[in-house]
């Protein structure tokens, strides 16, 4: 499955990419276990992404929970929670 990923604000920063045309194996099929495989790519992805962290997640630019299965060819975003004031 080919998938576009997106990344934003203190994110972006940390991994040094804002955007990455990849294509993930067949087990990989929700965005927690998409999590888990970019994580497993070790540091800094491993420390970025680290599942004690809380980041906020997009398909095709619709907020989503991380068992939201992926799509072929989907937009996937991931950026830290933002507060407001």
């Amino acid at each position: 499955m080919k998938l576009e990923l997106r990344f934003f604000a203190s994110l972006r920063e940390a991994l040094g990419v804002s955007q990455e045309s990849v294509t993930i194996p067949a087990a990989v099929k929700t965005i927690a276990d998409l999590r888990l495989h970019l994580i497993g790519r070790g540091n800094p992805w491993s420390e970025v992404l680290a599942e004690g962290k809380v980041l906020r997640c997009a398909l095709n630019q619709h907020m989503v929970d991380t068992s939201t299965p992926l799509q072929d060819g989907a937009e996937v975003a991931f950026f830290p929670p933002v507060t407001g004031g």
